[in-house]
């Protein structure tokens, strides 16, 4: 008899059953015992606490908060007296105590599914051991972790799940950073029982990025309860029963979710583990460094291990405000794109057309003469969108040197209005988005865009049934939403109260509108912002507390851009320049640069635009330097060494301040603290680390607009999900990705 029938009956027996609900930390209890059906029964059938017991601070334990001290409860772990808000559970409540208690199964962030039955404790007048994890705690109750009872509970349940599990720990990857080891080791016998022949089980194929070894699975459900509720999709599921229960896919199939990765992390045995890390190396032979990861604009907090000059992975980081615990796939696996394409060393192309290395010094003189050559307003400069704040601020004052405005931020567009930062911001925050129950998204496609933003609008559809509008080309979501319209036309009828989503905003507490920023690159975007503005006012959504307008930016650069006024002072400047300066720009329309103009190209990899360059000089990657980059809802973080960097590679600010000097325009820093308070005059919030830097209220995104709005449809912003920059160009894992996933 296998162990998930032996626990799923034990669930039934007991008569606890899991809330549909995620959110709730409570669950619906049916007792058979009649002292525990009623609260102040089960207060009064226990014995008062000895007086001379201290008060117990949770060292060590969860930081409680109470919405409302009067419904705080007291119970008792292991004789200390806790207080708890009401509908914690029992495991909750041992938590804030500083009590570690085992679980496999329970996940913070996921419903409660009660089936592991490790985290069994003790409770007085209880005639067994309880699931901690999926029993309320109630007034007064005494929870005993430590008893004999307890401990002889937990080692049987260790010893079922050990019972079926391959001795296999030399060669899983999981070995270093498994839950099973340590919990065996802390809670289980010394000793197994059991002779008779293992189960085996079938692997599955997940797909290029999730490697299973499913034998080694103990059916905790956490990566089903993972795709349903976080990643919202119908990948995975329970099938069979006893010993033949198996977690897989109905049908063989892929997962399709731009989540997928996270099960890795979530899953507490090696059932699940990265299959472009597999035996690549052991966990204690990396070295972590926190950082920011930089291919989208949202700032997802990421660790980067690395061993030696190599970045073995990348794996998340908590950040209630941001990612909470989450990434993406792309951010997760496109590191091996750090290491391929790379750039070494300056190069100048020579009269036959091909490329050939040189010193910095002969290649700062020889872009420092072309500069010289060409008129001011011929000096044209464009930051890629991986660019950091320090380098963008150096870039800007050495172009304003040599007498030249025109520079912008790749995404930005050619008129990009950056008088007012609620303009360009995610003005409700990303965690304020899960108070918002009315959506409008126009022309964005967050799962794609930004896919920590989409799940933040998918765990509130998810837990208040919020109503989500979409005004944009037919696309793939993962929760409910109506599909208003392709174009503006959908947008004014909106505005000029014509249309039957009007009064779901209008009837909505938080409504809010997520403005896509592929809009700054349309030529009535003036009018669009109009638009937005006019049904904002008419549906409430802005207001001294509540700011529901909101620009969904795409790329790492483009909010810390617009801060330090990267805004070219005319349009179309691109076509009559001389002397074009990319600094890792690699979405240049290359049909458009003259052919008599001279090209600098400064970058860490052989992206798209080193073709049309004259000169090219390496630079550093995210993970070799220390740079502040702004994410999309205003909050500036810094990205900090992992790896040394590449060959003769440089840091974009030390490239442009030597290049300064050699052009005889000498800019007046030397080192990035001084660059810092460069930027401390221009846009002090960028130096507010780690602080999110609301803009300063306004209901205003645009001035009002005579332009007329155009017929044509939104487009989409992000072709490519797992494709959209020069890290991830360059990435063989999402290669394989894109090939296999984007056609399903």
């Amino acid at each position: 008899m296998g162990f998930g029938f032996l626990a799923s009956r034990a669930l039934r027996s007991s008569g606890i059953f899991t809330s549909p609900n995620p959110r709730n930390f409570i669950v619906r209890t049916i007792v058979s015992t009649p002292e525990l059906q009623k609260p102040e029964a089960a207060a009064a059938a226990q014995d008062p606490p000895p007086a001379d017991l201290p008060k117990r601070t949770p060292v060590g334990g969860a930081r409680v908060h109470f919405a409302n001290p009067e419904e705080a409860i007291e119970v008792f772990v292991d004789g200390y007296p806790v207080k708890i808000p009401k509908g914690m559970t029992v495991l909750q409540a041992c938590e804030v105590a500083g009590v570690d208690i085992p679980r496999f199964c329970y996940h913070s962030r996921l419903s409660i599914a009660g089936n592991c039955r490790m985290c069994l404790v003790e409770v007085e007048k209880s005639p067994k051991p309880v699931a901690s994890c999926a029993m309320p705690a109630l007034p007064g109750m005494k929870i005993k972790t430590d008893t004999p009872v307890a401990k002889k509970a937990r080692e049987g349940v260790m010893e079922f799940l050990l019972m079926n599990h391959p001795l296999d720990c030399p060669i899983c990857d999981q070995g270093g950073e498994c839950d099973l080891q340590d919990q065996s080791m802390a809670f289980g016998s010394d000793r197994g029982r059991f002779t008779e022949m293992k189960r085996s089980v079938v692997d599955k194929n997940l797909g290029p990025l999730v490697k299973t070894v499913m034998t080694r699975c103990i059916q905790c459900t956490r990566c089903v309860r993972f795709a349903t509720e976080v990643a919202g999709v119908q990948d995975l599921g329970m099938l069979g029963r006893g010993s033949g229960e198996e977690i897989g896919t109905y049908v063989e199939k892929l997962m399709t979710s731009e989540l997928s990765g996270n099960v890795i992390d979530i899953c507490p045995v090696g059932a699940l583990t990265s299959k472009p890390f597999a035996f690549k190396a052991r966990n204690w032979e990396l070295k972590g460094t926190e950082s920011i990861d930089v291919t989208d604009a949202v700032g997802s907090n990421i660790r980067i291990d690395s061993r030696g000059p190599e970045v073995m992975r990348i794996l998340p980081r908590l950040n209630e405000d941001i990612n909470e615990e989450w990434i993406s796939d792309k951010t997760r696996f496109c590191y091996d794109g750090l290491k391929r394409q790379r750039l070494n060393d300056p190069m100048i192309r020579g009269a036959d057309g091909r490329f050939k290395a040189v010193s910095w010094r002969d290649a700062l003189a020889v872009v420092a003469e072309v500069a010289h050559q060409v008129k001011p307003d011929e000096i044209v400069g464009i930051a890629g969108k991986l660019s950091d704040a320090e380098s963008m601020m150096a870039f800007k004052d050495f172009l304003n040197r040599m007498g030249s405005n025109n520079m912008w931020c790749e995404g930005n567009g050619m008129h990009p209005n950056a008088d007012l930062r609620s303009g360009y911001l995610l003005n409700s925050s990303i965690n304020g988005l899960e108070k918002a129950d009315a959506f409008l998204l126009v022309g964005t496609q967050p799962r794609v865009e930004a896919a920590m933003v989409n799940a933040r609008i998918q765990k509130t559809v998810r837990a208040t049934q919020a109503k989500v509008g979409y005004i944009g080309p037919p696309t793939d979501f993962n929760y409910d939403h109506q599909h208003l319209g392709t174009g503006p036309q959908t947008l004014i009828e909106i505005a000029e109260n014509r249309h039957p989503f009007c009064s779901a905003l209008s009837n909505a507490k938080n409504p809010a509108i997520i403005v896509g920023a592929g809009v700054f690159e349309r030529e009535d975007k003036d009018a669009i912002f109009s638009a937005v503005e006019t049904i904002a006012k008419n549906g409430n959504v802005v207001r001294p507390d509540w700011n529901g307008l909101n620009v969904l930016l795409l790329n790492a650069a483009q909010a810390a851009a617009l801060d330090l006024g990267l805004v070219p002072e005319s349009g179309n400047c691109i076509e009559s320049a001389k002397f074009l300066y990319l600094m890792g720009a690699d979405d240049v329309d290359l049909d458009k640069i003259p052919k008599d103009a001279f090209v600098v190209y400064q970058g860490h990899h052989g992206d798209k635009s080193v073709y049309r360059a004259n000169v090219i000089l390496p630079a550093a990657a995210f993970s070799e330097k220390e740079g502040t980059y702004e994410n999309t809802e205003g909050c500036a973080q810094i990205t900090l060494p992992a790896v040394p960097t590449v060959g003769d590679a440089r840091d974009d600010w030390k490239i442009i301040r030597a290049l300064s000097e050699v052009a005889g325009v000498r800019l007046p820093y030397d080192t990035l603290g001084a660059v810092r308070s460069r930027i401390r005059t221009v846009a002090p919030n960028l130096l507010h680390l780690d602080e999110r830097e609301p803009a300063t209220f306004s209901s205003s995104l645009k001035p009002e607009s005579s332009h007329k709005v155009s017929s044509t449809p939104f487009g989409t912003a992000v072709e490519n999900f797992y494709m959209t920059d020069a890290i991830t160009r360059a990435s063989k894992i999402m290669a394989q990705c894109s090939s296999l996933l984007s056609k399903k």
